[in-house]
């Protein structure tokens, strides 16, 4: 279940008895890493008073769904009331956003951003918060598609008075972004009887809701492609919609104070990160501003120009690389948004520059902070993957401030990649030794499948299968094995002896194989086995990763082996160190394992790895955990 559920009178009854933070925390945080003590006050003081205001307006029998997750994503609402329309019988939900806050002020005179006493930065408006939450759940449930007026919003400020926060109220509500102050409690308890009819159980409504069909998430590439010529809109939710705000705030502050000012945008892989810039650009070429992508990946930049700037040269032009900004006019535009920033370089010159901009060449951080008046850094810092990429917050914050720049900085918590499974991105981390714990036991959480493949036919036997049903697939395979050249044939060479071969290492397809940069994106890529450069940046509904001989299991953990790594950048122990390829091997397989919407089937060359592996993974069955084979 994706929610604890009670009725509004129980809810009050487990509140009035003491036992519902125990409760919450048993139901929705079963087998993950604990709640923290702040969730538990903030359980403790804020959902007794929804539950007592609930009863008082006489909604005793509302089904509560108490921090309902989300669809696909991490991300959880504080309460989804469930129950009936008074006024059309229809099933009715509310959504509702609970704050403790009792200060709270426009953020530098933005109606979008908020600064909240004894909080560190900028929160998002609590009405558009709520907003955004509603039009999430119509966007996603299956039940809600033809029916978005059922679902209305609220964010309740019980502690508030209203001239505590009375320039949030300055901003117009809609049926979807009400706030309420503890001083409206009277209004509150109207409203919600205006949308729950208190003499009907709202069991049945919550169970079709709980029960509803989760329509797929939008392709990130398809979702570009409209963003730019279409000006749809994706749904970005919390510090993913702050980090949004914050970049059109700055470029509106650095025009009115004419200066510069950077925001830096952390997050994991699937928070959000590319999707950010992407609503970024477009909601900037509405708005008339000047504004570029970069990224220092070939296989990113060149799929978006192919899905976003198809059929427009003026398009295509606005997704460079890091390397594109040597000669360029300091200030030219107003906003460069640099997506995979971990990838920044120490230097923009490489074997193709030019001898005249050899000299005097600058840092490629300072190149990319100068370009803009509002430069923008979205990173991962687990996502650096080779030898001389140092793109971290640390370092770009650091450099900036150097120059006396003002600097954002934003922090993406949510999943929305891996079944929106946080269980699964930890688990990953505690496998490679990047996390805080020693690998442990996979036992499934009902969100993302994971499975360990005994043969490399058998990974490529499920995912085939997968492929055939219309979901998208891919193999990768950690970079252990030659990456040739096509034969003068126009043949593949068969690195990967396992059945399978590498991507195609040109930029043109061979035959029916797309060049490398499409790999992960032309439904014939299925056939060849990925690497981390062009698999970085992209996601797939179902992956396989082929472990290779680099990473094996010894004494209960994985260790690396950089003389299996056959990465040319590797080669030199005098300019890579072991720890640094250490770090980046492990690095690397975390990107591989975290590119599936759905699932994941690992297989390991070794033998012994292979058997942990085997030993970890173990699916809940009732009261007992069990090896799920494969091909089940």
């Amino acid at each position: 279940m994706s929610a604890f559920r009670v009725s509004a009178a129980g809810l009050l009854r487990l509140a009035t008895e003491g036992s519902l933070a125990d409760r919450v925390a048993e139901q929705v945080w079963m087998g993950g890493p604990g709640v923290s003590p702040a969730e538990r006050r903030a359980w403790s003081r804020s959902l007794p008073v929804l539950a007592q205001d609930l009863v008082d307006a006489g909604l005793d029998d509302v089904e509560v769904l108490v921090e309902y997750q989300l669809p696909l994503t991490s991300r959880r609402i504080d309460a989804v009331l469930a129950g009936v329309h008074p006024g059309t019988g229809e099933d009715s939900f509310v959504v509702i956003e609970l704050k403790q806050w009792s200060f709270a002020t426009r953020y530098e005179d933005s109606d979008t951003l908020v600064d909240v006493e004894h909080a560190a930065g900028p929160r998002l408006h609590p009405g558009i918060q709520v907003g955004d939450y509603c039009q999430y759940l119509i966007d996603f449930l299956g039940l809600l598609a033809d029916h978005g007026n059922t679902v209305r919003g609220a964010a309740y400020l019980h502690n508030a008075a209203d001239r505590y926060i009375a320039e949030l109220l300055d901003r117009p509500a809609t049926e979807q972004s009400r706030i309420f102050t503890g001083q409206r409690r009277g209004d509150f308890l109207a409203y919600l009887r205006s949308a729950l009819d208190g003499g009907k159980p709202g069991a049945p409504a919550a169970d079709r809701f709980l029960k509803s069909t989760v329509r797929p998430s939008r392709h990130l590439l398809t979702y570009a492609a409209r963003e730019l010529k279409e000006r749809s809109h994706f749904t970005l939710l919390d510090e993913q919609r702050v980090a949004y705000e914050l970049v059109l705030h700055a470029v509106e502050r650095a025009r009115a104070a004419d200066h510069k000012s950077v925001v830096v945008v952390s997050g994991g892989p699937g928070s959000g990160k590319s999707v950010i810039a992407l609503s970024l650009l477009g909601e900037l070429a509405r708005q008339g501003r000047s504004a570029l992508h970069a990224t220092g990946s070939k296989s990113f930049t060149q799929t978006l120009r192919r899905y976003a700037g198809q059929g427009s040269t003026r398009l295509k032009n606005m997704f460079l690389y890091f390397n594109s900004f040597m000669t360029a006019d300091r200030n030219g535009i107003d906003v460069l948004i640099c997506d995979e920033a971990h990838r920044i370089r120490e230097t923009s010159v490489n074997r193709f520059t030019r001898s005249a901009q050899r000299q005097g060449a600058r840092p490629q951080l300072e190149e990319l902070l100068a370009a803009a008046r509002v430069p923008v850094f979205l990173l991962d810092e687990h996502q650096v993957v080779k030898p001389g990429e140092l793109g971290n917050v640390d370092i770009i914050t650091a450099y900036a401030k150097r120059l006396n720049l003002v600097v954002d900085v934003v922090s993406l918590h949510d999943q929305f990649r891996c079944g929106g499974s946080e269980s699964y991105e930890r688990w990953v981390l505690n496998l490679l030794g990047l996390g805080e714990s020693k690998p442990t036991m996979w036992v499934g959480d009902g969100r993302f499948d994971l499975r360990v493949a005994q043969t490399p036919e058998e990974m490529q036997a499920f995912l085939a299968e997968k492929q055939r049903a219309g979901e998208t697939a891919r193999m990768t395979a950690g970079y252990c094995w030659p990456w040739s050249d096509p034969r003068p044939d126009g043949t593949l060479v068969d690195d990967v002896r396992l059945g399978n071969w590498w991507n195609v290492k040109s930029d043109r397809s061979v035959g029916d194989a797309p060049g490398s940069p499409f790999w992960a994106t032309d439904p014939n890529g299925f056939g060849q086995v990925g690497c981390v450069y062009t698999a970085q940046g992209f996601e797939y509904e179902w992956s396989g990763v082929i472990i290779g001989p680099d990473l094996i299991a010894r004494d209960s953990r994985l260790v690396t082996d950089r003389d299996e790594f056959k990465d040319p950048a590797f080669r030199s122990r005098k300019t890579v160190s072991d720890a640094e390829a250490d770090r980046l091997i492990r690095n690397t397989y975390k990107v591989l394992m975290t590119r599936g919407m759905r699932g994941t089937v690992l297989y390991a060359v070794d033998p012994g790895t292979r058997a942990f592996l085997t030993d970890l993974v173990h699916v809940r069955r009732g009261l007992e955990t069990v090896y799920e084979p494969v091909g089940d």
